[in-house]
Order: C-alpha cells, then structure tokens, then sequence
C-alpha cells in the first residue's frame, strides 16, 4: 500500500506504517553517517546537546555527490545502515523515529526501534540520481569537515522508499524470503 507522509514523524504515524508498504516522504530529515553518528553519541556521553534535534526526526544515511549547479542536491544513494548500529540504539532511544539507509539491520537496533516505536525505510541503491530529484532544499548544518558525510537538513518532496522493518519488528527481508520459499512448496 502506498502512503504519503510528511514530517514530523510522529509515534501515530509510525504505528500506521508496516513492513512492506511503501511511502512517498516530504518534510525535513537529516542525513548522517558512521562518523557523524560517532560524533553525535560522544556528545550524548558527555552531556552535550546535539547539533541537531532528533525527536520526531528521520536521518538518512547518505553521503550524497556534489550538488550540480542550480541544484540543491547531488546524487543521494543509500549507505549500508549496518555501520550505524552501534549508535542507532541510543538516537532512538531519544526520539529518533525513523533511519533510511539499506541492508539488514542487527538484533540490537530492531529491539531497540520496537521499544522507542520507530521504522527503519529502505531507499533504493542504484537510484541515486532519482533520489537526489527528491531534495528541495539541502543545507550542512554540522560536521561540515566531514564533507560528503556532514550532517545536512535536507527538505525533500515524494522521496521514495519502502517500510523495511516496521515498529513491531516485522521485517521485509525476512517476511520476502519467507514467502518466495514458500511459493516455490
């Protein structure tokens, strides 16, 4: 079933959102990656506030190319979300509600995402062109030193993406295989 959402992200938005569905997301969301997620979990150790609010928050793990000119954007292709998932568990657990990236995620984030009632989106690798059609507007507002991999607020319209795990921990990779398997008896 196909929704349109637009953020914030809300834990009622969240809980109409199931595996499988895809989605067609405007708003505000941020991106980051494995360097800037380090960044942002020391600040959590040391007390510090964060350079961005993630309460009601989607981040999307890109590292988008340059943006060509009169764009806002360049290509946004999806990273593996695996190597955030030493930090998700914590973003999560103060508001973050939403992760769009690819690839399977471990035990520790999906429990962790039913727990704070979050969802993890699939972005499609190899449409990275198409999905840079889908920012707006898109500004480094932290880490700018990371270059591709600073924090940016993007504003999107009609991005793209599919319900991966959802908030009661129904995930698509298993719930695909299962019924291929099945299919085949």
């Amino acid at each position: 079933m196909e929704k349109r959402i637009t953020t914030p992200l809300t834990e009622e938005k969240v809980r109409d959102l199931k595996a499988g569905d895809t989605v067609l997301l405007s708003g505000i969301i941020y991106t980051a990656r494995d360097a800037a997620h380090k960044r942002l979990v020391d600040l959590l150790d040391e007390g510090k506030e964060l350079p961005i609010d993630v309460k009601n928050a989607i981040i999307y793990y890109v590292g988008p190319t340059p943006a060509k000119p009169g764009k806002a954007f360049g290509s946004g292709g999806p990273t593996t979300s695996y190597r955030m998932d030493p930090y998700a568990p914590r973003l999560l657990d103060i508001g973050l509600k939403g992760m769009i990236g690819k690839g399977l995620r471990s035990k520790e984030v999906v429990e962790s995402m039913i727990k704070n009632k979050a969802v993890y989106f699939g972005a499609i690798g190899g449409a990275a062109a198409l999905i840079g059609k889908s920012v707006v507007n898109a500004e480094v507002i932290a880490y700018d030193d990371l270059g591709a991999e600073a924090i940016r607020r993007l504003e999107v319209k009609d991005l793209p993406l599919v319900v991966v795990i959802d908030s009661e921990g129904n995930d698509l990779y298993e719930l695909g295989q299962k019924a291929y398997l099945e299919s085949r008896e």
